[in-house]
């Protein structure tokens, strides 16, 4: 029986004229059910998941996508227990102290979409030290979306459309995109999310109204570099019209 990603995959004519995306946005899930199956804690699957972000930002790297967004905590998240949340805030500065300087020597850019205001002192220095370190480097570039949620972003565009005082004649679909988190990015080509489930959940609402989505049941820790080929094969698979009824349109986003 074919899976669900396989099953996204069908129905789509022939390949697209790049079979790489440019942009890639992952809903990393399953880090609790694959910590579950193992008898572990939620604790240890988030950090497993965290362990994970490198190899596939390599892999991802090597087929040539551009831009990789990770939705690693949403606005929603905060309603976890405070024990959960704790956590992933600590693994989250983990994270920063241990791979930041190593990603430069990369070349790598790093970005964050979200709030950064309700996020501990020392976590926001962090992040923030980070984009600058970075900001000049020419490889791929990360986003990380943390404290993230599609409503909440576009209800802060909106908020801040009407302070600057732009005038309902002038504001156009550019325009609005030049207020969201991912101002600075193509718009994502490719969505994927693990652990088998279908739905959006509040990630990239504006910027995926084109985009193709690939589920798959592959918890995020165990999601390696054959699960990348699969998901990128599937992309490679899809015929992007963007609503035309002729013609063919290329896979690959403007950067």
């Amino acid at each position: 029986m074919a899976s669900n990603a396989e099953r996204m995959g069908e129905g789509h004519e022939g390949p697209s004229v790049s079979a790489v995306p440019t942009h890639v946005a992952i809903i990393m899930d399953g880090n609790g059910r694959w910590a579950a199956e193992r008898g572990l804690s939620r604790t240890d699957g988030h950090r497993a998941g965290t362990e994970n972000i490198r190899r596939i930002l390599q892999s991802f790297a090597a087929h040539g996508v551009r831009y990789l967004t990770l939705f690693a905590f949403s606005t929603e998240n905060w309603e976890r227990p405070t024990q959960e949340v704790n956590a992933l805030i600590e693994i989250l500065q983990e994270m920063i102290r241990a791979e930041t300087h190593q990603l430069h020597q990369e070349g790598v850019r790093l970005l964050h979409i979200g709030r950064l205001d309700r996020l501990p002192g020392g976590v926001q220095e962090g992040i923030t030290d980070a984009i600058e370190l970075t900001r000049d480097n020419t490889g791929i570039t990360v986003a990380l979306a943390y404290d993230y949620g599609g409503r909440s972003e576009m209800t802060e565009a909106i908020k801040s459309i009407i302070a600057d005082g732009i005038q309902a004649s002038q504001i156009d679909e550019r325009l609005v995109g030049s207020y969201l988190y991912t101002a600075e990015m193509p718009d994502p080509d490719l969505i994927i999310r693990t652990a088998g489930e279908m739905r959006i959940s509040n990630f990239l609402l504006w910027q995926a109204a084109y985009a193709e989505y690939y589920s798959t049941g592959v918890y995020w820790p165990d999601f390696d570099e054959t699960e990348v080929d699969k998901a990128i094969a599937a992309y490679g698979r899809r015929r992007r019209k963007y609503g035309r009824v002729d013609g063919r349109v290329s896979g690959r986003a403007d950067s």
